[in-house]
This record gives C-alpha cells, structure tokens and sequence, in this order.
C-alpha cells in the first residue's frame, strides 16, 4: 500500500506495513531511487511519532486541512451534537473548535504536510 501526505487520514499500521515492506526491497536490492526516498521520509515520520504508546496498534494521523472537518465528525461521532443543521448547532465555529481540540494532539510533519495524531 503506498501511503503519501495527500491523504486525509492515515493509520500508522499502514505506514508501519510500507517501511516494513520497502526495508525487504532494500535488502533484495530492489530498491529503486524514489523508493528510498520514500522510505527515508516515512522513517522520519515513525520516527517523530515515536512518543505515541498506540503508534503500532493503529495510531490516527489526521491531515491539518482535515482536521476542521475531523473536529466536527468526532463532536456528531460522541453525541456531543446532534442535528446540526439546526439552530443553534449550524452557528458552532468549527474552526475554534477544532484548534481547541488540537490541544490534546502531537503534531507531526509528513513530507512538508502537518498530520496530528492523539497524544
């Protein structure tokens, strides 16, 4: 499975899986140029998240321009919304919202792309 930074949301065990899989092209040496860098990129990234406990279970990483969206998801997802397309619910600032929960997020860089994942 390729991953790359233009994905909304990624889980670790993907990126854990790609390492895994270009580290045995390497050690075939079939290793073509672009698949070293990328694998020295996701190394990188494995490498920032390496604070995560979860990181090989199934780690979230969240892409910064999802994240508003994610905000929202997760507010209807735990009932802490309800409908809404109702008043008052459709005047909540979303993007408040999301940069408060960031909060309780790390921040990792993918590439030149911030992904956040829970800490």
């Amino acid at each position: 499975m390729i991953v790359d930074n233009s994905q909304d949301i990624i889980d670790s065990r993907d990126i854990i899986a790609r390492i895994v899989e270009l580290h045995e092209r390497a050690e075939d040496d079939l290793l073509e140029p672009e698949e070293q860098e990328e694998l020295d990129i996701l190394t990188s990234l494995a490498e920032q998240a390496d604070r995560s406990p979860d990181w090989e279970y199934g780690e979230t990483l969240i892409r910064d321009s999802y994240f508003k969206q994610y905000a929202q998801e997760l507010a209807e997802d735990i009932g802490a919304v309800q409908d809404i397309s109702n008043w008052p619910l459709y005047c909540i600032d979303w993007e408040w919202a999301a940069q408060d929960l960031k909060a309780d997020y790390f921040c990792v860089d993918f590439d030149g792309v911030d992904y956040w994942f829970r800490n």
